[in-house]
């Protein structure tokens, strides 16, 4: 969750930077054709290339999915293999910093940690990506704006955490993830220290959840506006045809 909070924060650090620029001029109308292409390439989706995006679409209004595709959802977000590099730089730092002190240290203290850090990771995607969503027939992907003043779609990015879609479209509380992020949080009770255990602590675990849910949805929104500035910079960047020397 460490490396997380950096990464969203370098995200926020370049949305900053882009909204001191022009704003994003709306997106031409698509052909059935160009959004069928678009939707098909949505699930390689990834930030700088690693962080995956399954759950991230550009599509305003996409057909509803269906449970094994809530399924699908789950599990590639969870087995990727960026997945299994996060939680293992994740655990690190937490050893680094003596988090979790009663795993103790060394080979069996770094296994202790990596294995909460990923019961954290499927508990979290199983309840937030696939069961609830299934129960409460809700959609659990992000819908990126992709247009509009800055200010408008920061706060759209922000309220996605707590803002979100039955399947058939309408807009309603993101239960999924309010119940996801407590559910997880109160599972970690098996496997957490006796000290990193209990009602506050699960609470906390909660509402920590929820923030970095918000700020992923700030990346989510505004990652493709930032790469598509760094392509352009760097095809400006590249020198041009040099003068022969006499």
């Amino acid at each position: 969750m460490i490396l997380r909070a950096i990464y969203f924060f370098g995200i926020s650090i370049g949305m900053l930077q882009l909204a001191s620029g022009q704003q994003s001029a709306p997106s031409p109308p698509e052909s059935r054709d160009q959004t069928k292409q678009a939707h098909d390439k949505e699930p390689s989706q990834r930030m700088l290339g690693v962080l995956p995006q399954f759950g991230v679409t550009n599509e305003k209004h996409p057909a509803p999915m269906n449970p094994h595709q809530k399924f699908q959802l789950f599990y590639r977000s969870t087995l990727d293999p960026a997945e299994f590099a996060i939680i293992g730089l994740e655990a690190g730092i937490s050893q680094a910093n003596n988090s979790f002190a009663e795993y103790g240290q060394g080979g069996l203290g770094y296994a202790k940690r990596y294995g909460a850090a990923f019961g954290d990771q499927v508990s979290s995607n199983f309840f937030g990506n696939f069961a609830y969503p299934v129960l409460l027939k809700q959609d659990p992907r992000y819908f990126r704006k992709g247009e509009g003043p800055f200010k408008s779609r920061f706060v759209y990015a922000l309220e996605q955490e707590f803002v979100g879609r039955r399947d058939g479209g309408a807009r309603t509380f993101n239960w999924p993830t309010t119940l996801g992020a407590l559910t997880a949080g109160s599972i970690s009770n098996a496997y957490y220290p006796e000290s990193d255990r209990g009602f506050g602590l699960t609470l906390s675990r909660t509402g920590v959840s929820l923030l970095y849910g918000s700020l992923a949805g700030v990346g989510s929104e505004f990652w493709p506006d930032i790469a598509r500035r760094l392509h352009r910079h760097k095809q400006n960047s590249v020198p041009g045809d040099q003068p022969q020397k006499q």
